[in-house]
């Protein structure tokens, strides 16, 4: 995962990365995605739905004033 993060880095323009920043970064990270699966669930199990789509996760993410590009909804 270490070469993602730093792929994301560059990308935002960072030019060099302190070691102990890809730890805090998988942490970040992990809370984030825990949240809006959780909310994609909650999503789905009220639409009595078994599968998550990409709708879903969009809507999840709507929830938490997160905006997603490239998604209609």
């Amino acid at each position: 995962m270490k070469p993602a993060i730093r792929r994301l880095a560059r990308r935002g323009g960072v030019k060099r990365i302190f070691g102990m920043i890809y730890e805090e970064t998988r942490g970040v990270l992990k809370v984030f995605l825990e949240n809006v699966i959780r909310d994609a669930v909650t999503y789905i199990e009220h639409a009595k739905r078994k599968t998550v789509t990409a709708m879903g996760v969009v809507y999840a993410l709507k929830s938490q004033s997160r905006t997603s590009y490239g998604f209609s909804g």
